[in-house]
């Protein structure tokens, strides 16, 4: 068996700022990558910010380990992310909340199996024939929309209010996030292996994508399963955007950004 790619899509939160998703394709391994927003101004990697310097850097290193397993192949990817951070960066950091650090979910095929594995809130949806299901935990938005109710609507990223909150959340003991220590992100990774046979559908995710499920209520697992296949998945980014449009104040949703980046892979098992 293989992997056919179906449909991306890829879309920045705001055009003024860089889109800090990846995602990536093969026959054999797909990947969706979000680097968790900049809290401050670039610097400690240079003139990039480091949520885009990681993604990138964690997209290139899925697509070019040949490592049997996916746990294999994720360890090879800590591993370079470390590697290339103690190379490139410039100077110690401000604190740990400047430190880069994504979410991310990949999936492998393996002997008739798929192996799966995430840290973080990326999100994998898997469809065998009519049932679908969550192979990542079922998306949850409720602290964060909690967070952001708790400091007022109309407060953005940026806000030193904002700011300082996310600081203090970004440090938080037991964060399950990619980072740029390899046996911190190897402890806190998760993996699973799911039967799958050829017609079977995956859709990996990144939250701004999954917002249609648990931050904006626009669907179910499946309804939204059942959308991207009738639809596509640039019908549903003017969806998802419309619902942020109305609400560009976040007062109906807290959040704090009126949109994120927001990416999406729909690939299909073949074979």
């Amino acid at each position: 068996m293989h992997l056919d790619l179906i449909q991306s899509l890829s879309l920045c939160g705001d055009p003024a700022t860089p889109n800090d998703d990846r995602a990536g394709a093969t026959a054999a391994r797909a990947w969706v990558i979000d680097g968790a927003t900049d809290l401050g101004p670039p610097g400690l990697l240079g003139d990039q910010g480091g949520a885009a310097w990681l993604a990138a850097v964690a997209d290139v290193a899925f697509g070019a380990t040949r490592s049997g397993t996916l746990a294999d192949a994720c360890a090879c990817v800590f591993a370079d992310v470390e590697a290339r951070f103690l190379a490139e960066r410039r100077r110690e950091p401000v604190a740990a909340w400047e430190l880069p650090s994504a979410a991310f979910v990949a999936v492998q095929l393996a002997d008739g199996a798929l192996e799966a594995a995430w840290a973080a809130d990326c999100a994998l949806l898997h469809r065998a024939g009519e049932r679908v299901s969550w192979v990542t935990p079922v998306p949850d938005r409720a602290r964060e929309s909690a967070d952001a109710a708790a400091l007022g609507a109309g407060q953005t990223i940026r806000s030193p209010a904002v700011l300082a909150d996310r600081r203090r959340a970004r440090e938080r003991v037991g964060r399950r996030v990619l980072g740029v220590k390899a046996a911190e992100s190897g402890a806190v990774t998760s993996f699973a292996s799911v039967a799958v046979a050829a017609g079977d559908a995956l859709l990996l995710m990144s939250d701004g994508f999954s917002a249609l499920v648990d931050a904006y209520g626009a669907y179910d697992a499946a309804g939204l399963f059942a959308a991207v296949e009738a639809r596509g998945l640039a019908a549903l980014a003017v969806e998802l955007r419309a619902i942020e449009a109305a609400d560009a104040a976040c007062v109906r949703f807290p959040r704090f950004k009126a949109s994120d980046d927001a990416t999406a892979l729909w690939v299909r098992v073949a074979g």
